[in-house]
């Protein structure tokens, strides 16, 4: 099989890459191609488990959505899960392998790349054509050496390059010119065309500034995108702390911003609930009254009970719970509520242990392999069918436990999470929790929600990916584009 290439490179982070690279997957599926997503490194806390069992980012996972196929661990070869300012977990072909700092895991890139090229040939076996997505911008000067994510992967394969920009941040001239001035001749070359994101208003007044630019460069615009107004792909790290307009919302629901939280896309089925007042809680701010408080996972669980202990969420939580407040812990927020987190071989932190907020009687132990795998179930409300994912390296053992959260349909698993004997309080290790309608059904009607009649969350996530690729196929010249790819 002759598979092409086409890398997706912006000039700075959240300038459009992930967007860009799923429009595009959703495209060329709808052409009839068979396509797949790459990423030969992510940083990122939101993941995902894969159909052979590894974890990678959950952005990639959108994107193999959008080509209709089911993520692999080959999609994102290298992942990065930072647990401090200055260190990370280092994950390889889907399976932890060590936390590093930055100056190790710069040591260790050129074992990397052999981890990222390896997964790339296997693709390349399987499909048409790959879109690979880069990491930041190719501009970072301290990085290019022994680069794996922008160009140094671009050299090393020898695919075209497409560079987008954000010019809804101001600048996209200066970002588009700097970022090409800041690299090689040989990477200069290696740029094919440009896409310009997020743009809004009248396309005849940004005419001047696209002719300005293609005589500067000698490179073409190959499209302008529109800003999309409310369009929902799920989030590679960043927290959308966007305001959703609602009428006639009857429940209210609270989430800490945790300063390592992860897989916060469990919660946007609820985000974009039109009967659910959803908010996250930053840092410094009054924690207002709720009907649900949701505890989510967490990189670093202990230091982040910290963390909350410190902003006077242990007081708030037990005065919730007193006064009728539902409260539901994910993975690291369900450890949370038991009595101690020990950490005895410092998987995620220096070496000891931590007290709980007591809520639920159990005590959870971290080690050192992590469980990764999907999950179905039901829930001990109405034994209401539940789907999800695991992604821990805690165990979790005590009376607690007896009252499980959930059923697991496989035989060979053992039961899921807690329940308190009020009924008040739930502790799962499930991700997705509420994405299936049912059970989100079931849980906002436990929580005091009348009626609940939640969205079909997969059909809102497909019919998103359809708006994109539409706007894509709309404002590019996909043949063109098609016709640089190597």
């Amino acid at each position: 099989m002759t598979s092409r290439t086409l890398m997706i490179q912006g000039t700075t982070s959240d300038a459009g890459k992930t967007t860009l690279v799923a429009g595009l997957c959703r495209v060329l599926k709808n052409r009839g191609i068979r396509v797949a997503p790459f990423k030969p490194q992510n940083m990122a806390l939101n993941s995902a488990v894969t159909s052979d069992g590894g974890e990678i980012g959950r952005a990639q996972a959108v994107q193999a959505q959008a080509c209709g196929i089911e993520p692999h661990t080959d999609m994102n070869p290298v992942l990065l899960k930072p647990n401090t300012d200055t260190g990370a977990q280092v994950i390889i072909h889907g399976k932890a392998l060590q936390d590093m700092d930055a100056a190790t895991f710069h040591d260790y890139k050129k074992t990397a790349m052999d981890a990222v090229l390896e997964s790339y040939a296997r693709l390349k076996q399987q499909y048409d054509v790959i879109l690979v997505e880069g990491a930041g911008s190719p501009a970072e000067i301290n990085l290019r050496d022994r680069d794996i994510a922008n160009m140094g992967f671009a050299e090393a394969v020898d695919c075209p390059v497409l560079l987008v920009a954000d010019i809804d941040r101001g600048g996209v001239f200066a970002h588009l010119i700097g970022t090409l001035d800041c690299l090689s001749s040989s990477e200069q070359n290696r740029i094919k065309g440009f896409v310009i994101n997020r743009f809004r208003g009248d396309i005849s007044l940004l005419t001047s500034g696209l002719e300005w630019l293609e005589e500067r460069t000698k490179k073409p615009v190959l499209g302008v995108l529109p800003f999309l107004h409310g369009l929902h792909l799920e989030a590679e790290d960043a927290i959308n702390h966007h305001s959703i307009k609602k009428q006639n919302t009857s429940l209210n629901v609270i989430v800490p911003v945790l300063p390592r939280i992860s897989n916060h896309t469990d919660f946007d089925p609820l985000r974009l609930h039109p009967q659910v007042n959803f908010q996250y809680i930053p840092h410094n701010t009054k924690i207002p009254p709720a009907d649900l408080v949701l505890l989510p996972g967490s990189k670093s669980v202990r230091a982040d009970l910290e963390y909350l202990k410190q902003n006077h969420w242990a007081e708030y939580l037990q005065k919730h719970c007193r006064y009728g407040g539902k409260l539901i812990g994910i993975c690291g927020g369900f450890q949370m509520l038991g009595n101690h987190i020990h950490d005895p071989l410092a998987i995620e932190g220096p070496a000891g242990s931590s007290e709980g907020f007591s809520l639920l009687d159990f005590e959870t132990t971290l080690q050192q392999s992590k469980q990764l795998q999907n999950n179905t179930g039901k829930l001990w409300l109405n034994q209401c069918p539940v789907s999800g994912y695991e992604i821990h390296a805690g165990v979790s053992e005590g009376p607690a436990l007896e009252t499980p959260a959930i059923t697991p349909n496989a035989l060979n698993k053992k039961p899921d999470g807690a329940v308190s004997r009020d009924q008040q309080i739930m502790g799962t290790y499930f991700h997705g929790l509420f994405n299936e309608q049912a059970a989100c059904d079931t849980l906002l009607q436990w929580a005091g929600l009348q009626q609940p009649e939640s969205p079909d969350y997969f059909a809102l996530q497909e019919k998103e990916i359809d708006r994109l690729a539409t706007c894509i196929e709309e404002q590019i010249d996909i043949d063109a584009l098609l016709n640089q790819l190597n």
